[in-house]
């Protein structure tokens, strides 16, 4: 959907107000022809245009406006509008009391010309080439030329010059009788209401007697006016502009110009605070493109809406079905390009050059990329803690840790010192990157789905990638710098033997491992272990053990115990990866297991990223000649590994 706002002007019939007995009858009244129904040349379009009056739509009241001018001062009334003998015609009222408003009236009563001019929103059309006639609104037309077959009637602007010299407007001015002297307005109700155009005179003031009666009313009221028009000021000003309320008061500043003034200086001290007021979005609008695009290429919803708005949402909804050679020709309108009447190797030449299309592809390509990379479950973002690098050298990770208990006070009151030690871990960035491009056939094959499916995969790559790195140091067990591995029984945080198969005493003691850990001055780390982590062979006995009520249990033993399973009140959480028992992976094993501490309470793992950026980003780059289309990268900087053996337990889980 585009917007137009044509050239084609017409001139415009108003009906000024009139007053009897000091009170007003009726507004100024305006009627014309809006449209003739004749081709015209809007904006933008490369070829006159020609709007069929049988496909416009338009609401009961549509507003008349200056100029095409889309702000609240600049509307002065309100039209309806109807299609006779094939054009478009007007009729409404002037409610607005703008120095605008008053301009029209006043211009039209001394015998000036307005003329009008239409805005449609454009919901359908067609292109007629050079070779062909079309008939439209009852006209034999000949190409080229566009034919809006569907549209949305915005407004109606007053103008002053136009294009279209056969159209017209004028007025009807029912005047306000006033006295010789400039006094109040008089009442004449035997004189007929006279009717003003281009070519009728204004009648002579008429003399009227004046009585001391209406002398004390006329000050009363213009004391009453006043007071009224001073509370407005203070109103409007709010205390915050005492110059501009002083001199308005001083001066007889009227209402309007006082508001104009406050808006002025209101935006000056709060820029980022102006008003933006949109009646409708433009199609030919770049994040319109996009937002359309983006919707054909299945971004969801709520990505599309943190990203645009509602407004620019709704608008591209109604242009989802965009191709990618309708997204080349439209931005290089965009950009006052010609497009050229065929589609061709030109075309997608110039449209890979533009400002436009590159920016919307990448940002296309990096929503549907990020929606992938999101939905894709990780599993070491639950296990492990963020953190920040700030460049790519290995960066040390300190953590202070305290050392030693609180000392009662003695009676002197001294309070004892306390200790502290230092803990060192390291990390890491490394950047992990890929290209892919947009081919010419794909473009002319209008293949965006072929397209979109390359950074869908690249973001399902991307969120893969950190659970291969986490399981990858993870199986690999690497040595700390006590010259332990990570797991060892130096660290209270393994088990082996028979006893380490998966099970409830197995279980039971990984638990009680965990609980006995202590930090760096040999007491308790008080953590609770909170996540169970077992290869996917052992994923549903892990439920059993954790979520079941009860134990039904036999063997070999006397062993009596309660039908109740007390391991689940331990509330830990199952999370099963099939990276544990995969042979492409040193260290791999369908049966051991690990606990986890909560990543928030104890550090184990740290997924370090590069400044906080914790998404893998598409940039464009410069188009190959070698290539016939535009290349893309994806690159994510990452980097993980352990900062400590406590808040991890594994079990080696032998049979």
């Amino acid at each position: 959907m585009s917007t137009l706002q044509s050239e084609e002007v017409h001139t415009l019939t108003l009906t000024a107000a009139a007053q009897v007995d000091g009170k007003e009858t009726k507004r100024p009244r305006v009627s014309g022809c809006a449209y003739s129904g004749k081709a015209m040349r809007v904006g933008w379009w490369e070829y006159p245009v020609i709007v069929a009056v049988d496909g416009i739509e338009f609401a009961e009241q549509i507003p008349l406006l200056m100029n095409h001018d889309n702000s609240t001062d600049a509307r002065i009334g309100i039209i309806n509008a109807s299609v006779e003998e094939n054009q478009l015609m007007i009729s409404g009222e002037i409610f607005s009391e703008t120095e605008e408003a008053r301009n029209v009236v006043e211009q039209m009563k001394a015998g000036a010309d307005w003329q009008m001019s239409i805005g449609a929103d454009v919901k359908e059309w067609k292109r007629v080439e050079a070779d062909q006639r079309e008939t439209v609104n009852g006209i034999e037309c000949s190409g080229p030329l566009i034919v809006v077959l569907k549209s949305t009637l915005r407004e109606v602007s007053v103008v002053a010059v136009g294009a279209d010299a056969s159209t017209n407007m004028k007025i009807e001015a029912k005047l306000n009788l006033t006295s010789n002297r400039g006094e109040n307005p008089m009442p004449d109700e035997k004189k007929p209401a006279e009717t003003i155009g281009t070519n009728n005179p204004a009648p002579a003031p008429v003399e009227a007697s004046i009585t001391q009666t209406d002398v004390t009313a006329a000050a009363l009221s213009a004391v009453k006016a006043e007071r009224e028009r001073v509370a407005q000021i203070k109103e409007i000003c709010a205390g915050e502009f005492p110059e501009i309320e002083a001199k308005a008061i001083a001066d007889g500043i009227g209402i309007d110009e006082v508001r104009t003034q406050v808006l002025a200086a209101f935006r000056k001290k709060e820029p980022q605070a102006a008003p933006n007021i949109a009646i409708h979005s433009n199609a030919t609008d770049a994040k319109t493109i996009e937002a359309a695009l983006a919707l054909r290429a299945g971004v969801g919803e709520a990505i599309m809406l943190k990203a645009y708005g509602e407004q620019v949402v709704e608008a591209a909804a109604k242009n989802c079905d965009i191709s990618l050679k309708e997204t080349m020709v439209e931005c290089l309108k965009i950009e006052g390009k010609d497009p050229g009447r065929t589609f061709g190797n030109d075309t997608i030449e110039a449209a890979f050059s533009s400002v436009s299309l590159p920016g919307i592809l990448n940002n296309v390509a990096n929503k549907k990329l990020l929606q992938a990379f999101t939905a894709q479950p990780i599993i070491a973002t639950r296990l492990c803690s963020t953190g920040d690098l700030n460049d790519f050298k290995e960066s040390e990770r300190y953590r202070l840790t305290d050392v030693g208990d609180l000392k009662q006070v003695a009676q002197d009151g001294e309070i004892q010192d306390g200790g502290l030690t230092e803990e060192k871990a390291v990390n890491k960035l490394e950047t992990y990157a890929k290209k892919f491009c947009l081919t010419r056939q794909m473009i002319i094959n209008d293949d965006l789905g072929a397209f979109m499916r390359i950074p869908t995969a690249m973001g399902n790559r991307a969120a893969r990638l950190i659970d291969q790195l986490f399981f990858k140091r993870l199986l690999a067990n690497p040595t700390q710098a006590d010259g332990n591995a990570l797991f060892h029984s130096a660290h209270g945080n393994l088990l082996t033997g028979a006893t380490s198969a998966f099970g409830v005493d197995s279980l039971q003691e990984a638990i009680g491992k965990f609980l006995d850990q202590v930090d760096a001055d040999g007491q308790p780390i008080s953590v609770e272990p909170r996540f169970l982590l077992v290869p996917t062979a052992l994923k549903f006995k892990a439920l059993e053990l954790t979520k079941g009520t009860q134990f039904v249990i036999a063997g070999d033993t006397n062993t009596v115990r309660p039908a109740l399973n007390a391991i689940a009140d331990e509330n830990l959480q199952v999370v099963s990866s099939p990276y544990l028992a995969n042979a492409a992976y040193p260290g791999h094993s369908a049966t051991a297991w690990y606990l986890f501490g909560d990543p928030s309470q104890v550090d184990t793992f740290e997924i370090g990223y590069l400044n906080g950026k914790r998404t893998p980003t598409i940039e464009r780059g410069e188009t190959d000649f070698n290539t016939l289309g535009m290349w893309f990268r994806v690159y994510f900087d990452l980097g993980i590994r352990e900062q400590g053996h406590r808040g991890i337990v594994k079990s080696n889980g032998a049979a």
